[in-house]
């Protein structure tokens, strides 16, 4: 886990969490809320027990969190995509969008577009912010997404009701 940075360090809106293809997913940086930090590690922990078919999928998670930036959720910006935020993706090699929810794996239901965060995209999107440009590794080959809108997270609804 890294440490939080003070919100006049996190990186400007659009900016690209890649430059090159050829850039390590290492060096990205994402933004995890301390609730959903929480969670997630308790997700794995289970998961690991458990063992089984998403044995690949938990381990990637977990690389995830050991470098996600852990802030309170009041000051996670509004266009992160945090655990149950509805985000629309653009696939930069077909021009395909889609949109869906990331949620915990007891949530997912892919006819309400509801992804789960231990499916390879719902794993891939945690973290980053609208503009930014994914490069995911899928069972299908290497996918290049562009967060194109936060279109819902609960942190942001939770502020704005204040």
């Amino acid at each position: 886990m890294c440490p939080a940075p003070s919100p006049l360090e996190t990186r400007p809106a659009g900016a690209a969490a890649i430059q090159e293809s050829d850039t390590d997913m290492t060096e990205r940086a994402i933004f995890i809320t301390e609730e959903d930090f929480e969670r997630l590690e308790g997700l794995l922990e289970g998961a690991a027990r458990q063992g089984g078919r998403d044995r690949e999928n938990v381990r990637r998670l977990a690389e995830e969190l050991d470098r996600a930036h852990v802030v309170p959720a009041d000051s996670i910006p509004a266009d992160v995509v945090t655990m149950d935020s509805e985000v629309a993706l653009r696939n930069l090699d077909t021009g395909e969008e889609m949109v869906f929810t990331v949620v915990f794996p007891g949530k997912a239901n892919v006819d309400e577009r509801r992804l789960s965060v231990l499916a390879p995209l719902g794993a891939a999107v945690l973290g980053y912010r609208a503009g930014d440009i994914i490069e995911w590794t899928v069972p299908g080959g290497v996918r290049r997404l562009k967060v194109e809108e936060v279109l819902y997270q609960p942190e942001a609804a939770r502020k704005a009701g204040e």
